[in-house]
């Protein structure tokens, strides 16, 4: 590793921001079986299949980013497919607009997806995150809560915005003693009214960062608690392990497929603690979306990703990652 390389990766650690030069990390091998497999049926889902979350280890939620779009899916033998009634158009909670859906997660507040413009207005980046009630039996769904943060992330390309989500409810947070960057101080729940549970974190593409948020569910208001860097040139999904801890971010065919876990230090603040490449059984593909099963069996859990570019007529993948990991 070069004094310019390894310069780069003491600062991302550190927490500072770099220039729009990215450094790639040396990457460890996949933590989990090398096998990948075709998880869907032929042309099912089609392109721009993007987030993916599981709600429990027989349920998975999906969404398209255009048109915006979400899924119910079920596992049928060995593949996954959409449930009956499944892929209903997102709306915004004004009922108009076709959100550019690009995360997704499943939380006790409902589903709430991350954005990157109204794809009526390509050329202008909105950057909102979304909330779902997933019980809805509408043909199509409203947001039944909006939160518009464009004015407090930075500037990006309009296909360069809210590509990742995920959830970490306060629990592991305050157990862990998380550093609140707006206080100052070690994160407390209640200076932040009626946030829910958890706080979410949502990842920015062009800057691969990801921004910690307190939402008020009863309004459209937010606060940023924290600022984490990754390291990578791009970001694609995120996801919380509670099991280990881990907060993994995802890279497409942009870093090579790679993965990152991020988990809190002494200072209460997520950093990288790790660099995987992506199985060697899979080709580099596409991926917008990264989710694992809460489930683990024998020493392995599920792993799905989602293809934005329906590879072969194809758009999720499955692979297994060892428990411990």
């Amino acid at each position: 590793m070069s004094w310019l390389r390894r310069t780069v990766v003491a600062v991302a650690v550190a927490g500072l921001t770099l220039s729009s030069t990215s450094y790639s990390w040396a990457a460890s091998t996949w933590p989990g079986g090398s096998a990948v497999a075709v998880a869907d049926g032929s042309n099912v889902f089609g392109t721009n299949l993007s987030g993916l979350s599981f709600q429990s280890a027989t349920v998975v939620w999906a969404v398209k980013n255009g048109p915006g779009t979400i899924y119910k899916v079920v596992p049928n033998g060995s593949i996954w497919q959409p449930s009956p009634s499944s892929g209903k158009p997102l709306r915004y909670s004004n009922g108009e607009g076709d959100p550019d859906a690009e995360g997704v997660v499943s939380t006790p507040d409902g589903l709430v997806v991350s954005t990157e413009r109204d794809n009526n207005n390509d050329n202008e980046s909105l950057l909102k995150v979304l909330r779902f009630d997933p019980n809805s039996t509408a043909s199509s769904l409203n947001a039944t809560a909006e939160w518009d943060l464009t004015s407090d992330l930075p500037e990006v390309d309009p296909n360069g915005g809210l590509e990742a989500i995920s959830w970490i409810p306060d629990t592991f947070l305050t157990t862990h003693a998380f550093r609140d960057e707006h206080t100052g101080a070690t994160y407390n729940p209640s200076s932040y009214s009626d946030h829910g549970t958890g706080l979410y974190f949502v990842g920015l593409e062009d800057n691969a960062t990801i921004y910690a948020y307190a939402l008020n569910q009863t309004s459209s208001s937010y606060t940023r608690v924290a600022t984490i860097t990754t390291g990578f040139s791009g970001l694609m999904d995120l996801e919380f392990d509670p099991s280990t801890g881990h907060l993994w971010a995802e890279c497409d065919n942009t870093c090579s497929g790679q993965t990152k876990t991020l988990d809190l230090n002494v200072q209460g603040r997520f950093a990288v603690t790790a660099t995987y490449s992506r199985p060697s059984g899979m080709s580099n593909l596409n991926n917008e979306g990264f989710a694992l099963s809460p489930a683990c069996t024998s020493g392995h859990k599920a792993v799905l990703w989602s293809d934005d570019g329906n590879s072969s007529k194809h758009a999720l993948r499955t692979g297994t990652l060892n428990c411990t990991s």
